[in-house]
């Protein structure tokens, strides 16, 4: 994992994404602002803490946290949740925890980065480009 510590991604694709919003009951207005932006995403090590940067034109967010602890979670469409985030080689899993549960797995590459969103039946899966 440290190869990839520091590496930015950029939205190349995405698939069924407002879905995946609609289900977790974002509003039409915030899922058309979110389905045009192309961000850009970084994950960072210090010591046993991690960031997670997430960088648009429209808005920027950070989680930090520490692997398999709990930690408080402000989503970028303004949920309240409780995380928690683990690692299994270079896939990055983590588990919100609120009104509407849903997992996010990510799985970074030296090339790209493969994010799979899932709540309920509903799964996203939106694809990033090393920079």
């Amino acid at each position: 994992m440290a190869c990839l510590e520091g590496k930015k991604y950029k939205l190349d694709k995405s698939e069924n994404f407002d879905e995946y919003m609609k289900e977790l009951g974002v509003g039409m207005v915030l899922r058309k602002m979110a389905n045009t932006v192309t961000p850009t995403v970084e994950l960072k090590k210090d010591g046993d803490l991690y960031t997670f940067t997430t960088t648009s034109t429209f808005k920027t967010s950070s989680i930090s946290f520490k692997l398999g602890e709990e930690f408080d979670e402000e989503t970028l469409d303004g949920r309240k949740v409780k995380s928690v985030c683990t690692m299994d080689g270079n896939t990055l899993t983590q588990e919100q925890k609120g009104d509407k549960p849903s997992t996010i797995v990510r799985e970074f590459s030296d090339s790209e980065l493969i994010t799979t969103l899932t709540i309920g039946d509903i799964k996203s899966v939106r694809v990033y480009k090393a920079v």
